[in-house]
């Protein structure tokens, strides 16, 4: 293919193919090949002028990497053949750039139009385009006073008819034209808000479990066809729409319906991506390849509900409507005291309402897409507002606090089994579920070469305690003391337990039952994070005062996690109800409480806080159930959540400062005949402008300001 170089530095190359030169879809497919080399940082390509735009590695100028690297680009763009371009799929980064540049070109065609008409079009003609556009402003205000409001719609109509009424048609299209740019910015930003809060909610599914005639086999979700079968345990996100064709479960569907009780799913009922199992095991036949189901309810659950808007913005609408009446009042007194309708007009235009409304959501979603930068995904403005003014945070122990990764110390076999049968027979139930304890075993037994075959029943997860199945006709149970002595009532082993015991003090427990008789224990080593004293340590410096850690482990576990990391308050044989209640507790006694967690069994206590964290490596239903979840490999997301979400508060109040001294300045103004209407107007937007552009500034340069 042609090209014309038209920008070359070390580093950036733009290149210009010509109009038409390819289309949208194999524009996308020209970035696509680019960026599968990894000396390729970034690849934008417009299919509106054939231009692209590549920033690549310079690398070592001695070594001449650079320039290789940038005749590597100009080879493969000459390359291309004009009949048989690539196709591409539309990335994240490509609805973004569209969006931008949509924004863009949509203000500077209402400007040069506005210009245009002031300069090419002869006076009459502009009147009556002038009464035409005002038709659309008086419309809405004439409807929100037939529904008894007295809102922002009745500002703007009653400032353009004001000016109509006045014959200074000039004026009145100076206004409209001004509030045109109020829209285009306020419709930019909501469509912003909705692509960054509807893709932390994507789901992330990378693999799923194809059943076949002679075991399951895990699959990439790319290559699963429709009509396929797919199993689904406890604790899984339902991957993809389908139709239940064997077996039960109770399907959370939340994500879907809102309705927090989990329902019954059995063969011929139907179930949906993002939805999560929480109890049993079903096989579904695919029905859909995409998700998009799932995202048009986040999408419509953004637009419509008030459940992910945060309090501040909640808060900052209902000002801004309540500050209009006074507007009016203020308009009215100006006019009877001075008789003059300029300084009325001037009163007018300043409109509180406008800033209050616009700035707030770009602060809040500035925060989110800078926590998203920052590997952390948030499900709504109001989880950020939450962890704000938190005063306590309580811990999970396991996978939390304690490295994502632990290892398996000790396998300890008993009434006559052997320490390989223990660790095959475990691995292969605890494969099904993704707790890190469950991928310790899981690993472990890989590393010694115990391969399993999947010879047992279907697994169940046991109302969040342990792990049931059926091998060669036994009913085998793995899981902790307490589910597998008090819950199931297996004997205790009298001869054997005191060993037991002694061989799990200061570990985490795995119990084996096999037919009704305790088989074995699995000794877990649970090393805490690398960074979890120094995180601790800085949250209590950010002002949460109280830092609590919750773990089903017995007391000996609990107490040596806690004195490493200088915990003064712990639980230890929690259940995930007793998690969940000791929440509740903290909330009824007046705390706002941060829980964080990584497991099925944390999922009760996630659902009860104020706000929730979930892990990386933590379980699907933790991940659903959370408001927040950290990509990262290490706890400081926490700091950064902290830091981000003070941060966000304080810009919001430093904005109500503003917008209340500029427009009080800009109303004083008015009455004292020193401006008028149109610049009012014009100083009120480009101000408003100015704040919004001013909170989508990073909040990590915000500490000083």
């Amino acid at each position: 293919m042609r090209y014309k170089i038209v920008y070359d530095k070390p580093g950036r190359l733009r290149l210009r193919m010509g109009w038409a030169a390819f289309s949208t879809e194999e524009g996308y497919g020209i970035e696509e090949m680019l960026l599968a080399y990894p000396w390729v940082k970034s690849a934008e390509a417009s299919h509106v002028n054939g231009g692209l735009l590549v920033h690549y590695e310079s690398g070592n100028d001695e070594a001449g990497e650079g320039a290789a690297n940038r005749e590597k680009i100009l080879h493969l763009v000459a390359e291309l053949v004009a009949s048989n371009l690539p196709k591409g799929q539309r990335r994240d980064e490509n609805i973004i750039r569209e969006m931008d540049d949509g924004f863009f070109r949509s203000l500077t065609a209402l400007i040069l139009r506005h210009f245009a008409m002031k300069i090419f079009v002869p006076v009459p003609i502009r009147t009556i385009f002038t009464i035409k556009n005002a038709l659309s402003y008086w419309k809405n205000g004439f409807a929100a006073l037939a529904s008894g409001k007295l809102n922002v719609n009745v500002l703007d109509a009653a400032a353009v008819g004001a000016s109509v009424a006045r014959k200074d048609f000039a004026t009145a299209a100076s206004i409209m034209t001004l509030l045109k740019i109020t829209e285009i910015l306020e419709d930019y930003t909501r469509k912003k808000a909705r692509h960054e809060l509807s893709r932390s909610l994507e789901l992330n599914i990378d693999n799923v479990w194809l059943v076949s005639e002679d075991a399951d086999t895990l699959l990439p979700l790319s290559q699963v066809q429709i009509g396929d079968i797919v199993r689904v345990r406890a604790g899984w996100v339902v991957p993809l729409d389908g139709e239940v064709c064997a077996g039960e479960a109770m399907v959370n569907e939340a994500s879907m319906t809102g309705e927090p009780l989990a329902v019954l799913r059995k063969p011929g009922h139907s179930v949906y991506a993002g939805t999560v199992v929480e109890e049993g095991s079903i096989a579904l036949r695919v029905r859909t390849l995409a998700d998009n189901t799932r995202i048009q309810q986040i999408v419509a659950m953004i637009d419509h509900s008030e459940a992910l808007k945060a309090g501040i913005q909640g808060r900052a609408e209902k000002l801004a409507d309540a500050i209009v009446p006074y507007s009016f009042l203020a308009f009215a007194a100006t006019l009877a005291f001075t008789g003059n309708m300029a300084k009325a007009m001037s009163v007018l235009m300043v409109d509180y309402s406008c800033a209050i409304k616009l700035t707030t959501p770009i602060c809040i979603i500035t925060a989110i897409r800078e926590a998203a930068n920052r590997r952390i995904l948030i499900k709504g403005g109001k989880h950020l507002e939450a962890f704000a003014t938190a005063d306590t945070i309580v811990f999970d122990k396991t996978g939390t606090l304690t490295a994502a990764c632990p290892q398996v110390a000790k396998v300890i076999p008993i009434g006559g089994h052997t320490r390989e049968d223990i660790l095959r027979v475990s691995a292969c139930l605890e494969e099904h579920f993704p707790h890190s304890v469950a991928k310790a075993i899981v690993r472990q037994a890989e590393a010694e070469g115990l391969h399993h075959l999947e010879e047992h029943a279907d697994v169940e997860y046991i109302v969040a305690h342990g792990i049931a199945s059926t091998l060669d006709g036994e009913r085998v149970l793995i899981g902790s003391s307490h589910f597998i002595f008090e819950d199931e009532k297996i004997p205790w082993p009298e001869d054997e337990g005191p060993k037991m015991a002694a061989e799990a003090e200061g570990y985490s427990g795995v119990y084996l039952a096999i037919g009704g008789k305790a088989a074995g224990l699995i000794c877990v080593e649970d090393p805490v994070r690398e960074d979890a004293r120094e995180v601790l340590s800085q949250l209590k410096a950010l002002g949460l005062a109280r830092i609590i850690m919750l773990t089903g482990d017995g007391s000996s576990a609990a107490t040596a996690v806690s004195d490493s990391l200088g915990i003064t308050e712990f639980r230890a044989h929690m259940l995930p109800e007793d998690k969940a209640a000791f929440v509740r507790g903290l909330k009824e006694s007046g705390h706002t409480v941060i829980m964080v967690g990584d497991g099925i069994n944390d999922s009760p206590a996630l659902s009860c806080a104020d706000v929730s964290v979930a892990m990386k490596d933590g379980s699907d239903i933790a991940k659903e159930v959370a408001d927040i979840t950290l990509l990262g490999e290490n706890l400081d997301g926490l700091i950064t959540l902290r830091r981000l979400s003070q941060s966000l508060l304080a810009r919001v109040q430093r904005n109500y400062y503003w917008i209340l001294g500029i427009n009080t300045s800009l109303l004083g103004l008015g009455l004292a005949g020193a401006i008028a209407a149109p610049t009012s107007a014009v100083v009120h937007n480009i101000s408003t402008m100015t704040l919004s552009g001013l909170s989508m500034r990073p909040y990590v340069h915000d500490d000083s300001t």
